[in-house]
């Protein structure tokens, strides 16, 4: 059978995620960083949106396509350079990923809809905007937040804790208090949302 519009699409994210040389290791295995992240985020949006339109599912997936190709370090390493980096960094994943969608068959309608989502457009306002954005944090949370915390002061972590939880959701928060933290890090939670 042939695959799906939508199946090619997602095969072709992972194999240009599947070219990362940064890799990431769980249970002693190395996995290429990006394809790891995205396979996690499609994991994560359909716990948390389990109707999550295939637009939706299309930029989770492809949320950090490539992202290895623009160093942190080619912007300067203050405040000012991350935001023009991540920004950078977003139009790439959204023109990279319009490229796939076109070649693949999809509409203009479609890919601009799935790149507004990718830049992640009227957040707060637009609905699957929004359930990108928590998807984002739920993945950094529940797979991330362990190691990060073990590199970073308390008051770093608290002070990230506070920005992440200002991005999401009520529906987001509520799923991010159902995930499983070590005592230390549920504490750091409490601390930073009360």
């Amino acid at each position: 059978m042939k695959p799906t519009r939508f199946e090619t699409a997602i095969a072709l994210i992972d194999k240009a995620n599947s070219e990362d040389i940064n890799t990431y290791e769980v249970s002693g295995i190395n996995y290429p960083k990006e394809l790891l992240y995205s396979q996690r985020m499609t994991r994560k949006l359909l716990q948390f949106e389990p109707n999550a339109s295939k637009a939706l599912q299309i930029a989770a997936r492809a949320q950090h396509i490539c992202r290895w190709k623009i160093a942190r370090d080619e912007y300067p390493m203050d405040r000012v350079g991350y935001l023009k980096w991540r920004e950078t960094l977003k139009r790439m994943h959204g023109d990279l990923t319009t490229d796939i969608l076109k070649q693949v068959g999809y509409d203009d309608q479609f890919t601009d809809r799935v790149k507004a989502i990718i830049l992640k457009k009227l957040i707060k306002k637009n609905e699957e905007s929004q359930s990108l954005e928590d998807t984002i944090c739920l993945v950094f949370l529940d797979y991330y937040f362990e190691e990060f915390a073990t590199k970073h002061n308390e008051e770093k972590i608290i002070d990230i804790l506070k920005k992440t939880w200002i991005k999401m959701s009520d529906k987001g928060h509520e799923a991010a208090l159902k995930l499983t933290f070590s005592e230390k890090s549920l504490a750091l939670v409490k601390e930073a949302i009360s």
